[in-house]
C-alpha cells in the first residue's frame, strides 16, 4: 500500500494503523533527533500532496483486511508533518463518519495550530499528540530547527488555543535530549509553557530510534526523574514496546517492510523478530532482497544497526558534528575573536 501501513506497535496507542499523507520528508521542522533524517528543504506549504480520495480508499481496504480488535487506533502520522496535507480535516471526518468507529489520532509537531483553519480541521480527531521540546525560543531553534515562519511564540499560542477549542484528548510529547532540554532550568521553562497550554497528559520520551544527528544522546535516568518531578501529576514517562510489526502473509514481505521503515526505522534485532515466524531461508532471502532493492540503508547509532529508507538524509559523522552545540559554541567564539582582531587592525 502507498499510504497505509501496519498496524505497528505504538508506545502510546497500542496497535496503530498508520496513515501517511505526505512524501518523505515533507516537514517544517528539522529536529536534531528525527528518525527520518534531515529535512531538505524545509517546507511550510500546505497542499494536497497525495489525492485524498485515493488515501481514503486505501484506508477502507486496509480496515477490511483486519479483524475486529486488530487495530486500536487509526493514526495520521506522516513522513514529516501530516498537517501540511491540506485535506487532513476532510480525511479525519470521512474516516470517522463513513468508514470506522475506531478512534482517530493525529501525531503532529503542532507547529501549524496557530492557524484557525488547521485547528478546525483537527477538532474531529479523538486525540492529538503534538510536540513541545523547549520552553524558550533559543532552545526551540536549537532542537527543532523550524521553518522561519514558525516561531516559538506562535507554536505555544497555537497549542494553547487548540486546547481551549478541542473536546478530545491533547497529549503533549516532550522529547528529552541529554544536555539540551533535560537540565533543571530547561525543564522548568518547558513546565511554564505546559502550564499555559494545560494538556490532558504530558508524555516524556527520549530518542530510541537512530537520531539524525550523531551527537544526540537520550536522557539518562536522572533526566527522566527531573522531568517527571517538574512537570507534575499529568506527566508520565512513555515506556518502550517490542518493535514487532505485522506483516501479512498475503503481501510481499519485502514491500511491507519497506513501507514500514520509510516511517519507522527498525533495529536489526526487531527486524529479525518481525520475521521470526518465517523459515530461516525465507528470512535470509528477505534480508538479501531488501539490501539489493536500493530502497533501504543501514544506519548505525550508538552501536545499533537500524534499517531505514534509502531516501532518508542521514549526515556523515563529520557533517553531523558540525551542528553540535559544542562545535557551534567554538565557531561563535572564533568568529567573535576574528571580529575583535579585525576591529583592532582597523583602529
Amino acid at each position: 500500500m502507498k499510504y497505509v501501513y501496519g498496524p505497528v506497535p505504538s508506545k502510546r496507542l497500542g496497535q496503530s494503523l498508520g496513515i501517511d499523507t505526505i512524501p518523505l520528508k515533507t516537514c517544517n521542522w528539522n529536529c536534531v533527533y528525527c528518525q527520518l533524517g534531515r529535512t531538505v528543504p524545509l517546507t511550510n506549504k500546505r497542499r494536497e500532496y497525495y489525492p485524498r480520495q485515493e488515501i481514503l480508499e486505501e484506508i477502507s481496504e486496509a480496515l477490511r483486511s483486519h479483524k475486529t480488535g486488530d487495530i486500536d487506533w487509526i493514526t495520521f502520522v506522516g513522513s514529516g508533518e501530516p498537517t501540511l496535507h491540506a485535506s487532513i480535516g476532510w480525511l479525519i471526518r470521512q474516516v470517522k463518519e463513513e468508514i470506522s468507529n475506531i478512534p482517530v489520532a493525529v501525531i503532529t509537531n503542532g507547529s501549524l495550530l496557530y492557524l484557525p483553519k488547521v485547528r478546525q480541521e483537527l477538532l474531529a480527531a479523538d486525540a492529538v499528540l503534538p510536540s513541545l521540546d523547549a520552553g524558550t525560543a533559543k532552545l526551540y531553534r536549537q532542537i527543532n530547527r523550524p521553518h522561519g515562519k514558525i516561531s516559538f511564540k506562535r507554536h505555544v499560542e497555537g497549542l494553547a488555543s487548540f486546547k481551549n477549542e478541542f473536546e478530545g484528548k491533547l497529549w503533549i510529547e516532550v522529547m528529552l535530549v541529554r544536555g539540551l532540554n533535560d537540565t533543571e532550568e530547561a525543564l522548568r521553562d518547558i513546565a511554564a509553557a505546559l502550564q499555559r497550554i494545560k494538556p490532558d497528559e504530558v508524555h516524556i520520551n527520549s530518542p530510541t530510534r537512530p537520531p539524525v544527528e550523531t551527537w544526540v544522546q537520550p536522557a539518562d535516568a536522572d533526566g527522566f526523574t527531573r522531568a517527571n518531578s517538574i512537570f507534575g501529576e499529568h506527566a508520565k514517562v512513555v515506556s518502550s514496546v517490542e518493535g514487532i510489526f505485522q506483516v501479512e502473509e498475503s503481501e510481499s514481505i519485502v514491500g511491507a517492510i519497506i513501507e514500514i521503515i520509510k516511517r519507522h526505522p527498525i533495529s536489526e534485532d526487531d527486524l529479525l523478530r518481525t520475521l521470526d515466524n518465517y523459515p530461516p531461508e525465507k528470512v535470509s532471502e528477505t534480508l538479501a532482497a531488501l539490501q539489493i532493492s536500493g530502497l533501504v540503508q543501514v544506519v548505525e547509532r550508538n552501536g545499533i544497526h537500524f534499517w531505514s529508507a534509502a531516501r532518508s538524509n542521514f549526515p556523515t559523522e563529520t557533517q553531523s558534528q558540525a551542528t553540535s552545540p559544542e562545535h557551534l559554541k567554538r565557531h561563535s567564539r572564533s568568529v567573535q575573536k576574528d571580529k575583535n582582531s579585525h576591529s583592532r587592525i582597523i583602529v
